[in-house]
């Protein structure tokens, strides 16, 4: 038997979804991916989701939504969705040798962070590392920060921290910054940013806490230690999509192509929510909103039987 709703992925999207579709008689089939609850997993401190006016840790957050879609009669399969055929309807939904067919899915993968890969950074990650200022720049009043990267996702990775930290130092890899001119304008001459070119990061230091970072220069070679409290790395994300592509119209950095003001896809029946369509936002309430309307055209479609 088909499942009406066949939800793909966990994270606040996904979940959300799963929330009002359960509410709506849906019954809908939750495959969690092995990241199970998304990037909020490995989030501390959350202090700007509504309703938590002391904060909550990410993955307790998780774990609240994840028993209210379960407490609605969300099913949960906790496995990787390995291939998808939405050539037809219903659709077909692989999970490692199980089929599963659906009236309607919805994509809630979310992307994530590229990271630098150097020694440090995973264990430090959550304690003084990190690829969110909105999520995390908060944390940081009056402390020395440093963002990675050269793009428009680094520019306003660093003027947004200057709200909160004493400095911040852009660190990048080339004698000049790939982002927009305004951008790099306001950068350049905001009193409490400087800037080390040609130059990338080595290692984060510290056993518990960030404590400063290695830099080598690329053009001389030299490595030498910065004290920092914070790192954020703003080098981009990458949706996950890998098993979309082919399947769905996605955008030339990987992105599903949903239409302003809904989650439709190239594909009738086929929803988007959360990171996985959001290249702007990248919030989990954000997502979580999105999750909202993915389950609202998924129950508008399957009564209209388009």
């Amino acid at each position: 038997m088909s499942e009406k709703v066949l939800i793909i992925g966990s994270g606040p999207a996904g979940l959300t979804a799963a929330i009002y579709a359960a509410r709506a008689g849906l019954e809908p089939l939750m495959v969690e991916g092995f990241e199970r609850g998304g990037q909020l997993m490995i989030t501390t401190d959350v202090e700007n989701y509504p309703g938590f006016p002391d904060g909550i840790m990410g993955p307790d957050l998780m774990e609240q939504i994840r028993k209210q879609a379960e407490r609605f009669g969300t099913r949960i399969i906790s496995s990787n969705v390995t291939e998808v055929d939405f050539s037809e309807r219903p659709f077909r939904v692989s999970v490692g040798s199980d089929d599963y067919t659906a009236d309607t899915v919805i994509i809630s993968t979310g992307a994530s962070a590229r990271w630098l890969g150097v020694p440090g950074e995973e264990k430090l990650r959550g304690f003084g590392v990190s690829a969110c200022a909105t999520c995390d720049g908060f944390f940081f009043r009056d402390k020395e920060l440093i963002v990675v990267g050269g793009g428009d996702s680094a520019m306003e990775e660093a003027l947004f921290l200057t709200k909160f930290a004493s400095k911040v130092t852009v660190v990048h890899r080339r004698d000049e910054f790939r982002a927009s001119k305004i951008m790099v304008d306001r950068v350049l001459n905001h009193p409490k940013i400087e800037v080390v070119w040609d130059s990338v990061v080595e290692e984060v230091l510290g056993d518990s806490l960030v404590t400063g970072v290695s830099l080598r220069n690329r053009t001389t070679d030299e490595v030498t230690r910065m004290d920092v409290d914070g790192v954020f790395v703003a080098i981009g994300h990458d949706p996950n999509t890998e098993v979309f592509k082919g399947q769905l119209e996605l955008d030339d950095a990987g992105y599903i192509v949903t239409p302003k003001g809904s989650t439709s896809t190239s594909v009738k029946g086929v929803y988007a929510a959360g990171d996985v369509a959001d290249r702007v936002y990248r919030q989990a309430v954000t997502a979580a909103g999105m999750g909202c309307q993915a389950a609202l055209d998924a129950e508008r479609f399957l009564e209209h039987g388009a």
